[in-house]
């Protein structure tokens, strides 16, 4: 059975439309894992836009699971990962101007750069994940760089509306898993996936865990977090 990562960025998305000190993302993270979650995501922005510093420093003490610091690929946040000391980074690509992550980090653009951060996370005995676009030549790539896993961007395949469109991403997101695990890379998936969309995942058993968000706190907001997380979990073990 698959694990669920519940990302809890949108709990902090709420309190900063007001600049209050609620809802509190680390309590929403306490109750997700209460109600079965796996691990807890959080991703710390350039541009500070929902997850502050201060509650990935809270995060680390009071998690109980795995705290997954997801992060752009800058001495910034190395710094931060290096002290906070997560139980796994994700890295992901970041644009100040968009409204959520659009897609995965293109390593071959960005090969260099990433490397390096992988080289130093992994010195610290971090373990490493990296969000990328379910393509053979990325899967490939993180590969050679060393992680420990890919976490394939889901996004696309959920918002594609045609039948033969999302035929064809589910194909390249099976491809991409099959090729991830037979390299010995660990397979997360997320980005978009909802209380319908995770059913097409059924049979996939090369992915470990899902990172699930925003669907579970719109949910949430209806019917209260422990519910939320606790439907999601029993959809997973479904499948």
């Amino acid at each position: 059975m698959a694990g669920l990562a519940v990302n809890i960025d949108h709990i902090a998305t709420l309190r900063q439309a007001r600049g209050t000190t609620y809802p509190d993302p680390v309590a929403a993270a306490l109750i997700a894992e209460l109600a079965g979650a796996d691990g807890i995501v959080a991703h710390l922005r350039e541009d500070r836009r929902h997850i502050q510093d201060r509650d990935i420093r809270i995060l680390r003490q009071v998690v109980q699971t795995r705290l997954i610091l997801e992060m752009g690929a800058t001495p910034e946040m190395l710094g931060i990962a290096l002290d906070v000391k997560p139980d796994l980074v994700t890295l992901v690509p970041e644009k100040r101007e968009e409204l959520t992550t659009e897609g995965g980090l293109d390593l071959i653009s960005h090969h260099e750069p990433v490397s390096e951060v992988v080289d130093n996370l992994k010195s610290a005995g971090i373990p490493v994940s990296i969000f990328i676009d379910p393509d053979i030549e990325q899967v490939k790539l993180a590969h050679r760089i060393d992680a420990d896993m890919i976490e394939i961007h889901t996004g696309h395949f959920c918002d594609e509306r045609s039948l033969a469109g999302k035929q064809k991403i589910y194909t390249d997101i099976v491809n991409a898993a099959k090729l991830a695990s037979k390299l010995k890379l660990g397979v997360n998936a997320g980005h978009g996936i909802c209380y319908t969309s995770i059913k097409a995942f059924a049979g996939l058993n090369e992915i470990d865990e899902f990172s699930i968000g925003h669907s579970i706190v719109a949910r949430a907001a209806m019917v209260g977090m422990e519910r939320a997380v606790k439907e999601m979990v029993d959809l997973i073990a479904a499948l």
